[in-house]
């Protein structure tokens, strides 16, 4: 009797590990969840024991979920959803997949009277009819004005409206690296808004158009805001690429943690000439150039393409460029930006030495020519192809 006794106490004390016990089954389940709460009971257990530096760091940390959803809501009543109806996905074939520019997405009201600012990705289908639904619910046809193509921003006009909600803009000289940035998007049509948090990674982004964010990207918020802490438009986020200028570069990046957003703040410029209706283009000088001097710096003309705009402005072959538009050229990369600044038949003064010589001339820069066709594939063993059709010699007849 005693060992039986002493069994049963041992039992009763130890839990009796051959029966089922479903709290103690659910806190193994829940251990990851059960740690992170006491990590937080923890870190506000010891916030006492902390300076005040540290103690604030920790506080930020716990209440930057809210002032995430405090600054989207701020921004939120200036934001619409934005629908394509027709129009042709390019590429698209019978298999019924939703292509690049299709759904829902995002806008920003930027005037009252119903102009509304988002991206051109969301129109890669070139759709006929587009209608903006307000925050009220309200739904609203909207006519596509003119694109800045540099930028892939576009302006939208909604007529018959009064009085819309424009947000604040975050001056330039304010923004900061390293600063919290929020992408806001309501493309989904849900009542909360789409958010993802992240840092400003880098400023003065292709050819100083655009700024650089981790805050996760994606066709779920382009043409919609990145915002600061303070509910402030820090740019319109769009699908950008250092390398290609193609009309959806950028968008395989999407959710990367590389993304970049196009200010507002001093783009009044830019914005009455899309009001115009105008297509803003990249600018084209037409040279090929290299590096010179040791260590290898600066942009020397190493070939001038015939009848371009580099030709008629009177550069030559060897003329080393020393500023565009104002700019100082540092290198052939930094040419690229620089030239990348002005759009198509935007008239740069060029500053240049020739020999002992420094000259300053005028260059109207054109649109881009099409990239040349590729070279075919060499045919494989065994393949037949049928025979090119002889070509004329230049200057015979046709």
């Amino acid at each position: 009797m005693k060992s039986h006794a002493e069994a049963q106490r041992r039992k009763e004390v130890s839990g009796d590990r051959s029966q089922p016990d479903t709290f103690r089954s659910r806190l193994c389940v829940s251990a990851p969840l059960r740690e992170i709460c006491l990590m937080l009971v923890g870190l506000c257990l010891s916030l006492n024991g902390l300076n005040a530096s540290a103690q604030d760091f920790a506080r930020g940390t716990l209440l930057a979920p809210k002032a995430f959803r405090a600054a989207a809501a701020k921004v939120q009543p200036s934001l619409v959803r934005i629908e394509g109806f027709g129009g042709i996905a390019p590429g698209v074939g019978g298999g019924g997949y939703q292509a690049a520019g299709e759904g829902p997405t995002t806008g920003i009201i930027v005037s009252p009277d119903g102009y509304i600012v988002t991206s051109t990705f969301n129109f890669l289908r070139k759709p006929p009819i587009i209608t903006v639904v307000m925050p009220d619910g309200r739904r609203h046809v909207a006519q596509l004005l003119g694109r800045d193509e540099t930028r892939k921003i576009c302006l939208l006009k909604v007529d018959g409206v009064s009085g819309l909600p424009v947000p604040q803009n975050a001056p330039r000289d304010e923004v900061k690296v390293g600063q919290w940035a929020v992408a806001i998007g309501v493309g989904f049509g849900a009542h909360e808004p789409s958010l993802s948090a992240g840092i400003i990674s880098a400023q003065s982004r292709i050819s100083t158009k655009a700024i650089q964010t981790d805050a996760n990207t994606s066709p779920a918020n382009y043409g919609g805001p990145l915002v600061d802490i303070e509910g402030r438009v820090l740019g319109v986020c769009v699908p950008l690429s250092p390398g290609s200028r193609e009309e959806a570069a950028g968008a395989e990046w999407y959710d990367s943690g590389i993304g970049f957003a196009v200010p507002l703040e001093g783009l009044s410029a830019v914005l009455d000439r899309l009001k115009a209706g105008e297509t803003l283009k990249h600018g084209f000088l037409g040279v090929v150039t290299e590096p010179f001097g040791m260590p290898p710096t600066g942009a020397q003309i190493k070939e001038v393409q015939p009848d371009s705009p580099a030709a008629k402005a009177g550069l030559e072959k060897g003329d080393k460029i020393l500023q565009i538009g104002g700019a100082d050229v540092i290198d052939v990369t930094h040419l690229r930006s620089v030239i990348g600044r002005h759009f198509a038949g935007d008239k740069v003064e060029i500053v240049i030495r020739r020999g002992e010589e420094q000259k300053t001339l005028t260059a109207e820069l054109i649109v881009p020519p099409p990239p040349p066709k590729p070279m075919p594939m060499p045919p494989m063993p065994g393949e037949r192809r049928p025979m090119p059709m002889p070509m004329k010699p230049p200057g015979s007849p046709m």
